[in-house]
């Protein structure tokens, strides 16, 4: 059985062709979607180019291969658009990285420290509902908006022909103010907050929403998280994955709801739920380094130059130095915390170098991941992790691979493909076409 996945990420948009025996062909596009900002706090894209991108996409996908069964949706999550009555794009898509609800408020605090202080719930900018809250106490909500939904269930209902999103419980528990017992919205908590109940989106139980045109099933949009999770261990629904990319997550699955604190827990879209602490900068943080010292080679030399080859080899050649400082990668704050920054502190006569700098940054990275699975692994002792491993920062930095396995104490499995994502949507979408048979 062929089935197809599409991620719609912040910055690619990415398709994959699996059957039962691993990914057929993957392709990836840049994102053109990206609007400027009126604001540097504004993180904008438009809904209707990134339709048209992915089902550009999804059309050359299926030339290659016409005996698809299945198509599964994921991308980025919390961000929203809003909808008019026909079902289409009358917003920007707001993304996860807008920074709308940190603004501060003419009372004092944030849109969501507000929240979370009348509530309980632990949202953050960025979050659905948090943006929504400052759009609504600000009037800025468009007056003919029906709805809202995420830009992966913009595009699920666009191919089946839709003019009302339902929400898998992976992508609504990811706009905030979702109670994750009863499997639904906070309806009484979104209207003491002044919001709007009948905005809300549907939450789904089932897992195939629809088919195209053509009659292909397709599945409700899932989150990237989940689905990352999926698609790296190829549907073992346990372990633990260590994603690093521009950002950094630990996700743990767990077969019953938990409350970890310092932990998220997101539903799983195939029962049970994740764990999940992020990290801010994550892979970026590595990035910020390779930076500084590009920057010093165009100041010494005139000339920018890539240095992360050069960093590959002094790690590959000399390793970690045994007194590196200790670095604590926080550079753009935390979820929690988004005034806080990284430090860098130890600095002595003898490691101002850059292979104790790039040790030092590494273990910082290190140490960032191994606190977050701390939250769960205190509660856990003696429990040695299956771990997995995605995303780009750890597929090209051996090093780091072998820093995490130390702390973790557990072999690193790196994910086949690099399409965790689109390729976990494809698995989802195949296994509910399945069960519907």
């Amino acid at each position: 059985m062929k089935a197809i996945g599409i991620d719609l990420g912040t910055t690619t948009i990415s398709g994959v062709i699996i059957n039962d025996g691993g990914i057929c062909h993957a392709r990836t596009v840049k994102n053109e979607g990206i609007l400027p900002g009126s604001a540097v706090w504004e993180k904008i894209q438009d809904p209707e180019t990134i339709l048209r991108q992915a089902k550009e996409l999804l059309r050359q996908l299926l030339e290659m291969a016409p005996e698809t069964e299945a198509i599964g949706i994921t991308g980025q999550q919390h961000g929203i658009l809003y909808l008019d009555r026909k079902g289409k794009a009358i917003s920007p898509l707001y993304t996860w990285q807008d920074q709308r609800g940190d603004q501060p408020r003419e009372e004092g605090g944030s849109y969501a420290g507000e929240i979370r202080q009348r509530t309980g719930y632990a949202v953050a900018a960025g979050y659905g509902l948090v943006t929504h809250y400052y759009q609504t106490k600000n009037g800025l909500v468009p007056p003919e908006a029906v709805g809202f939904c995420t830009i992966c269930d913009y595009l699920a209902m666009d191919l089946c022909g839709l003019i009302r999103p339902r929400l898998n419980c992976s992508h609504a528990a990811g706009l905030g103010l979702y109670d994750l017992e009863r499997e639904r919205f906070d309806l009484q908590a979104i209207e003491r907050l002044g919001m709007d109940p009948a905005l809300i989106p549907e939450v789904t139980g089932e897992r195939l929403l629809g088919k195209t045109e053509s009659g292909i099933p397709v599945s409700v949009a899932i989150g990237d998280n989940q689905a990352s999770f999926i698609g790296a261990t190829w549907g073992a629904a346990e372990g633990v994955l260590l994603n690093v990319g521009t950002g950094s997550q630990v996700s743990i699955y767990s077969p019953r709801l938990l409350n970890c604190p310092g932990l998220e827990t997101r539903p799983f879209p195939e029962g049970g739920c994740l764990l999940v602490g992020a990290t801010l900068c994550g892979g970026r943080a590595y990035a910020m380094l390779e930076e500084f010292f590009r920057k010093t080679v165009e100041l010494v030399t005139g000339q920018s130059q890539d240095c992360y080859p050069a960093m590959g080899r002094l790690l590959e050649e000399e390793g970690i130095a045994p007194d590196c400082p200790v670095f604590v990668p926080a550079f753009a704050g935390t979820r929690q915390d988004p005034d806080l920054r990284g430090s860098i502190t130890g600095i002595s006569v003898s490691n101002m170098t850059p292979r104790h700098w790039i040790g030092g940054m590494l273990q910082g990275m290190t140490e960032e991941l191994w606190q977050l699975y701390y939250c769960y692994g205190k509660d856990h002792p003696g429990q040695s992790p299956r771990l997995f491993g995605a995303g780009n920062g750890l597929r090209k930095n051996r090093t780091l691979c072998a820093l995490l396995e130390e702390r973790f104490g557990s072999n690193l499995t790196l994910s086949a493909g690099q399409e965790e994502a689109a390729c976990g949507a494809a698995i989802f979408a195949a296994r509910g076409m399945r069960q519907s048979t």
